[in-house]
């Protein structure tokens, strides 16, 4: 699969490199932008904050497959329900939101961006577990300010996602 990965930072450069052990072709862009006429699918990690302003330095993007990996720190566009709709009203394609969590098995996905996210969240090394549509999009991002409230105090945090009985 042909990825571009529109950051380059923890997240961005993190899955590129996962990705290329994998055997995927990864393109990386950074700040400057660049061309996503060739990927199959972008991956979006910037700040959530910076995604109008870093997919407007992209071009090819019309239509694609996107993966939104963006948090909603410290603030986000009120305009619309999600980052990843934010991500969408762009990109104009379906869109996956993922890998903006710790524990990254958690994806929600339009149904066309599906097998994709299953595919690469797989090849990162995770096990996918969808929690449903873009609609639960806005529930992982506010689930990111929840782990980011329990860690400020200073004292250790671990959590772990399991079903009933796993544990």
């Amino acid at each position: 699969m042909k990825i571009v990965t529109i950051g380059r930072g923890n997240v961005g450069g993190g899955l590129a490199a996962l990705w290329r052990k994998a055997g995927h072709e990864v393109t990386v862009l950074g700040r400057d932008g660049g061309d996503a006429s060739d990927a199959d699918v972008v991956l979006v990690a910037v700040p959530g904050p910076a995604i109008s302003a870093a997919l407007g330095k992209v071009t090819g993007l019309a239509g694609k497959i996107a993966i939104d990996a963006t948090n909603a720190y410290p603030s986000r566009n009120e305009a619309f329900p999600s980052l990843a709709e934010e991500v969408r009203s762009i990109t104009g394609g379906p869109v996956a939101k993922s890998f903006n969590l710790n524990y990254a098995s958690l994806y929600a996905a339009d149904d066309a961006a599906d097998p994709t996210a299953l595919q690469l969240i797989t090849d990162a090394g995770y096990d996918p577990v969808r929690v449903g549509g873009l609609d639960k999009a806005r529930a992982l991002e506010d689930l990111t300010w929840l782990l980011f409230a329990a860690a400020q105090d200073g004292a250790p945090f671990f959590y772990r996602f399991a079903a009933p009985g796993e544990l």
